[in-house]
């Protein structure tokens, strides 16, 4: 594996000797760590073979980097990826997404495993996919299942661009891999609000408890770089808040607050209860801000009718076509851009100028060409029958 900046020059320099795309992927530790960081990178390309890298003791990628400049990558499911291959400057010129490419052809499930053993025919070794990979020094069979886990990539996308080209899908997937180019992880407001069972706390007080102590947790666990999970589960947490607790011994007592992280860091969580305690009211939370755009299709029947007509016969419609093309809804277009159109539709009713605006409004959200071109018709339909 590499680890110093000399064998990474001989990685570069054997990746620049090679043709073709370049397979990537790359190990987290999900679970176990705050960060998102990779600390382990895997690399293949044609006439060079495999490389793993560890990216931790290394200060400068710069080899890897022109190396990889201008190169098209090869990842399962980029969006995984893509970020913390990014914190460490490694951007793709181009990519080809396997995941993404068999959700366009509809196969019903696009795990790497079942692809290989779909396409391929052969099988992958999926046993140390959870491990800790921030572990260190790696085990030899971790590293073994690295190195497989990015063999198939290059070869199981040939197959997937012939399949592509027999669908007639190419130019979906080419406009689809050009935008994951743009992507970049959703950073949440509030993100404490999507503490688990946090549904189940009543009163604003009580709520404030829940904020304070998923700060305290996520700031713990940033600062010892940890999974906050891994200090207490939200189900501690919202038991807490439930309870408001008035001394660390009423709250390690507290039903589901329990584990060597409650009781080491116990004088934090019972502060986080009393700082929640002691709030002035005008300093407590809310409700959750309504999320910006149309509310949920649920809702539109009594608060829209005739935008309620809209939407279930382009619901129908679009599922029709879906099941023609063999593409899931999600990929034919957003249901959140679907809902965006038909419950604010451009005023016009003209045909024509219709079609044009409702097109530019898809284009607004980022929807793609090819999908527009599919549904933007459907939807302007569907506007013009229900109104």
């Amino acid at each position: 594996m590499t680890d110093t900046a000399t064998s990474l020059r001989e990685v570069a320099d054997a990746l620049a000797a090679g043709s073709g795309p370049v397979a990537i992927d790359a190990e987290r530790a999900s679970g176990y760590r705050y960060h998102a960081r990779a600390y382990l990178l895997q690399l293949r390309r044609a006439g060079s073979g495999s490389a793993l890298v560890d990216p931790i003791p290394l200060t400068d990628l710069t080899p890897l980097r022109s190396a990889l400049a201008g190169t098209e990558w090869v990842l399962h499911a980029a969006t995984q990826d893509l970020g913390c291959l990014a914190e460490l400057d490694l951007r793709p010129h181009g990519l080809f997404d396997t995941e993404l490419a068999g959700r366009l052809l509809g196969y019903p499930r696009v795990g790497l495993a079942t692809l290989v053993e779909e396409l391929l025919g052969r099988r992958l070794r999926k046993e140390h996919s959870a491990v800790d990979w921030s572990t260190r020094p790696l085990p030899e069979p971790w590293l073994e299942y690295a190195a497989l886990d990015v063999e198939p990539l290059l070869e199981l996308r040939q197959v997937m661009i012939e399949r592509l080209d027999q669908a007639g899908k190419t130019e979906w997937a080419r406009q689809e891999f050009e935008h994951l180019l743009t992507f970049e992880p959703t950073v949440r407001t509030d993100p404490w609000r999507r503490t688990s069972g946090a549904h189940r706390v009543r009163g604003r007080r009580h709520l404030a408890a829940v904020r304070s102590l998923w700060q305290a947790r996520d700031r713990i666990a940033q600062e010892r770089d940890l999974a906050p999970g891994r200090l207490i589960p939200d189900s501690a947490i919202v038991a807490a808040a439930q309870a408001m607790p008035t001394s660390t011994r009423q709250l390690l007592n507290t039903p589901g607050f329990h584990g060597r992280g409650a009781r080491r860091y116990a004088r934090a969580w019972q502060a986080a209860v009393d700082e929640a305690r002691t709030l002035p009211e005008n300093e407590l939370p809310g409700r959750a801000p309504r999320a910006e755009g149309p509310p949920q299709a649920r809702a539109w029947a009594d608060k829209d009718p005739v935008a309620a007509a809209r939407l279930s016969q382009a619901r129908a419609k679009l599922a029709e076509l879906c099941e023609q093309l063999s593409v899931p809804a999600e990929n034919l277009l957003s249901p959140d851009h679907l809902r965006r159109v038909l419950w604010t539709p451009p005023a016009t009713r003209d045909p024509a100028e219709l079609a044009d605006e409702v097109a530019r409004q898809l284009t607004s959200y980022a929807a793609r060409p090819w999908q527009i071109e599919l549904t933007a018709p459907i939807l302007v339909d569907a506007i013009l029958a229900a109104d």
